[in-house]
């Protein structure tokens, strides 16, 4: 069977974006008749063409599957369906690798999934995967539901609308989190750190499949670029690429990328930008398949840009931007940020032929050296912190917080409002007098009874203070660092 004819689509995030109308695995991942424009991802270097590996005969075992499929049809209690009997056995043979990007589309899912290819679609907006059996954030998109809601990368989702999704597989917990643009979810959230689960409300709505955005920036009177690139999908390298020009004809004098958030995608997308910076002397990735075979991939490109240029990264950059990440790294320039997420393999999406799909782990993608970063990502060049109310929780209470009260809430909400510019005297939890005045300040300039205690009302808007000044990006010292250290 050859792959191009089959227009088989390779993908480098095993994951899901929650949206309304599909589960939507890799980034602008596109069914097969719709990639007839689409290079081939990964190719041989001879003549283009990869075939599948297929079995000679079948295993002499496999007449237990059948005599299996036979009993339980005739015998069970109740009727089974044919098809929830032979997708049943696909998916446990997929379970059995341990693998949580080796995954099994069936018909409806693929059809949910085909609507959602478009320039937008509806949902909370987050990409997750299955770690440990739980539902988990990767990251959420940028200016969507599920950022503006503060969920993080490695959230963990334990209920949808309080009914636990724990035994679901990722597609079933998606069906159940996705929806309609206007109607609200509720999740409970454990995140690492946390001792106890919280609920956070999330209004779902349209999410834009914007990827690329730019701007230009003067530091130390130079003139400076930033691109943030949101996800890596079809048009991302041409955004990417034009922005890139616009930025230079207006005399850019550096450069940051920024795939902080950035959840990963399609390969031929990262390779593309890649080409742009890594010279040809050295490969920008290299793809090892499962007999260790190792083939290289190398740009055209004569020369490095001349002028410097930084990638900022963190622990939600995953997959396509780590391939980015590590071969910028290698080829000498600056990452500045946190560690990355840590996703080292490549999956291709192989369909049946009636409308399901498997998606089955390939190859691993090794960095330009051959370094293999899966499961312990990217580490920075240069490591920053982001201040300490970016890692804040939503702020959850029954009963008003007052002073003399303790606990991991009130550190919390004092962190906050440090944050804020309120100074609580102590960020250990204690509620002591100076917190009650620093809330007694916050309560006074944003219009609310002055009560020197946290009630719901209080609390709902330090915590929308907290994620406004987030969003603004006053106060992003990663960006700053990346900025800085380019001259």
């Amino acid at each position: 069977m050859n792959l191009n004819k089959q227009h088989i689509v390779l993908v480098l995030i095993g994951a899901l974006i929650l949206g309304f109308g599909g589960a939507y695995f890799g980034v602008q991942l596109a069914q097969s008749n719709q990639t007839q424009d689409t290079e081939e991802l990964v190719t041989d270097n001879s003549d283009g063409n990869q075939e599948l590996k297929t079995p000679a005969a079948t295993p002499k075992n496999m007449d237990k599957v059948v005599q299996a499929y036979s009993l339980i049809k005739q015998n069970y209690l109740e009727d089974v369906e044919e098809q929830q009997l032979i997708e049943g056995a696909i998916q446990g043979m997929l379970d059995t690798l341990e693998d949580p990007y080796s995954t099994y589309m069936d018909v409806e899912t693929m059809k949910n999934f085909n609507e959602t290819i478009e320039s937008s679609f509806q949902g909370i907006g987050a990409e997750v995967s299955m770690v440990n059996d739980t539902v988990t954030i990767i990251a959420p998109i940028k200016d969507s539901p599920a950022e503006d809601s503060g969920l993080r990368p490695n959230d963990q989702i334990l209920s949808v609308d309080n009914e636990s999704i724990q035994g679901l597989d990722l597609f079933e917990a998606v069906e159940k989190i996705r929806g309609k643009k206007g109607t609200d979810v509720v999740l409970e959230i454990k995140r690492p750190g946390v001792s106890e689960p919280f609920d956070v409300t999330i209004t779902r709505d349209e999410i834009p499949l914007e990827t690329v955005y730019s701007e230009m920036k003067t530091i130390d009177g130079k003139k400076t670029g930033v691109i943030e690139i949101t996800t890596f999908s079809e048009k991302t390298a041409e955004h990417f690429k034009k922005q890139l020009t616009d930025l230079e004809k207006k005399g850019m004098e550096g450069l940051v990328i920024d795939v902080r958030g950035n959840p990963g995608g399609l390969l031929n997308a990262v390779e593309a930008i890649l080409k742009e910076f890594i010279p040809e002397e050295m490969p920008y990735i290299q793809i090892e398949d499962g007999n260790g075979n190792k083939t290289p991939y190398h740009s055209e490109l004569k020369e490095k840009k001349p002028y410097p240029v930084s990638v900022l990264v963190n622990e939600g950059s995953a997959s396509a931007s780590e391939i980015l990440a590590i071969a910028m790294k290698e080829a000498g320039y600056d990452v500045v940020g946190t560690k990355s997420y840590g996703k080292g393999t490549v999956q291709k999406a192989i369909p049946f032929g009636d409308g399901s799909t498997i998606k089955l782990t390939f190859y691993k993608w090794l960095s330009p050296e051959g370094k293999w970063i899966h499961e312990k990502g990217v580490k920075p060049t240069i490591k920053v912190e982001q201040p300490k109310y970016f890692y804040t929780n939503p702020i959850q209470i029954e009963e008003p917080i007052t002073y003399n009260h303790t606990g991991e809430k009130i550190e919390n909400i004092q962190i906050m409002l440090r944050g804020l510019g309120y100074d609580p005297g102590r960020n250990d939890g204690y509620f002591n007098k100076e917190t009650v005045e620093a809330v007694e300040k916050f309560q006074s300039d944003n219009d609310l009874k002055v009560t020197g205690e946290i009630n719901k009302e209080t609390a709902g808007l330090i915590e929308s203070k907290i994620v406004e000044k987030i969003r603004s990006g006053a106060d992003d010292k990663q960006l700053e660092k990346a900025l800085n250290s380019l001259y």
